[in-house]
């Protein structure tokens, strides 16, 4: 029986990270092209390190990997020759983000950051490189993928009729589903740690005004560790919309390669710009971006205020509620009682492994209307370390769907489905126009999810 999920997009988002693994003695590899999609190559390096992603992730294929990883390759190329075509940019902030979320995913997985660079056999640095790529091309085909389905809709006579025509054996299954509600609290950072960052930016500029390299400044100090590695150049020409706001300002106000910017505030940290150069209304620059030190003694105090504002709540002097209104530092909740939104189906129900991974751990233990004990997460919203509380505001046991009861989540399978075929439909009619040769050695035997690659 089909288990239920929530609408995603499905993007291939292989990382690349284990090509250097010694534990997969990836440099083993003897690379060729195996497939070509348009001008786009498709090596067998890519798909051999997609196939060790996916081991590492336990993922399971319905076919041979070795067919269906450089197809799921090529569909997410025609999507992404699709998004240059439409102009469609990817804020670099949305990016850092994904990074910033990924590896610390990474890191929470394997132990610690000494332990992730032993296991991938590559600094941080050079993980947080591939990643940021990745994380690029894997947002640029979500993006795509939403403007192509954005405006599909599903009436409720769609959804039941859905429900009235499926056999009893394939009603789904709804998991376990809760709604949690939080606050947070900023760790405050003292003003002598800021005045010190901004010191040290001022001397970097000093240092680039008598003659030093803005590259190599960048490549030592620069807390952006994926630009750092190429002396703090951003990867690519960007549109002004693809920026933080405050970066881009500054940024696209610069008019010589000689001058090096103001220090410039961004939602994350301090920077230094050096402009590359300028093609219409695209910019290329490298920046030094320092993040000011969070000490021990502020994420303590910040955690103890949560603590005692949990305790209040506990000894009834005023609700979670009103606490997350007038006290959370989360702009996105506080203005609906600390109530967490589930992005991937419009309500505030999530599955366990739907919830960022710090919270599902306090959660997975709790009772419903129990307060947690304060502790410290790194949102992927904005990569910066904060303190929190949660509450178990409800939990849903997984039972089998009824209309009355789980309307939205049958909606949302609906809407899924509809979605896919259009994407389905969309990817059919890009690959008669799309030139495809695939290595003979590569197609024998392959049953292919979309059959068009071959051209007779």
């Amino acid at each position: 029986m089909r288990k239920f999920m929530n609408v995603k997009f499905i993007v291939l988002f292989a990382l690349t990270l284990l090509a250097g693994s010694a534990a997969y003695g990836q440099d083993n590899v003897i690379d060729e092209v195996v497939w070509v999609v348009g001008d786009e190559a498709i090596l067998k390096s890519e798909v051999e390190e997609a196939r060790l992603n996916a081991l590492w992730e336990n993922r399971r294929f319905d076919g041979e990997p070795y067919c269906m990883i450089p197809e799921e390759i090529a569909v997410q190329k025609l999507f992404l020759h699709q998004a240059a075509l439409d102009s469609i940019e990817v804020p670099e902030n949305e990016v850092i983000q994904r990074v910033d979320y990924m590896t610390n995913m990474y890191i929470a997985n394997i132990g610690s950051r000494e332990k992730m660079e032993e296991y991938f056999n590559k600094t941080s640095s050079q993980i947080r490189e591939t990643l940021r790529e990745n994380a690029r091309e894997g947002i640029t085909v979500q993006k795509m993928q939403q403007k192509l389905v954005g405006d599909i809709k599903v009436t409720p006579a769609e959804v039941r009729r859905y429900f009235k025509d499926l056999p009893q054996d394939s009603i789904p299954y709804i998991p376990t589903q809760v709604e949690v509600q939080i606050i947070t609290q900023q760790p405050k950072v003292p003003l002598e740690e800021i005045e010190d960052v901004k010191r040290r930016l001022r001397e970097y500029t000093e240092r680039v005004n008598k003659g030093e390299s803005f590259t190599m400044l960048a490549r030592m100090y620069s807390e952006d560790k994926g630009s750092a590695i190429n002396g703090g150049e951003l990867p690519r020409f960007m549109g002004r919309g693809e920026l933080d706001p405050a970066f881009a300002n500054v940024a696209f106000n610069l008019q010589s390669p000689d001058k090096v910017s103001k220090i410039v505030e961004s939602e994350f940290g301090y920077h230094i710009i050096q402009l590359v150069e300028k093609r219409g209304d695209r910019i290329k620059v490298r920046h030094i971006l320092l993040k000011p030190h969070i000490p021990e003694a502020a994420l303590t105090a910040a955690t103890e205020r949560l603590d005692s504002i949990a305790d209040d709540i506990r000894n009834n002097k005023f609700s979670f509620e009103e606490a997350a209104s007038l006290l959370s530092h989360d702009k996105d909740t506080r203005n609906n009682y600390g109530l967490l939104p589930n992005p991937n189906n419009n309500t505030s129900k999530f599955e366990m492994q739907e919830l960022p991974p710090e919270i599902a751990k306090v959660v997975d233990k709790m009772q419903v209307g129990e307060i947690s004990e304060a502790f410290t997460m790194i949102p992927e919203r904005t990569g910066k370390e904060e303190c929190v509380i949660v509450k178990l505001k409800s939990r849903t046991n997984g039972h089998k769907a009824t209309v009355a009861d789980d309307y939205q989540n049958l909606k949302n399978i609906v809407l899924e489905k509809k979605r896919a075929e259009v994407l389905d439909k969309w990817i059919r009619e890009k690959q008669k126009h799309t030139y495809v040769r695939i290595n003979d050695k590569w197609k024998k035997d392959c049953a292919f999810k979309y059959p068009g690659w071959i051209k007779e």
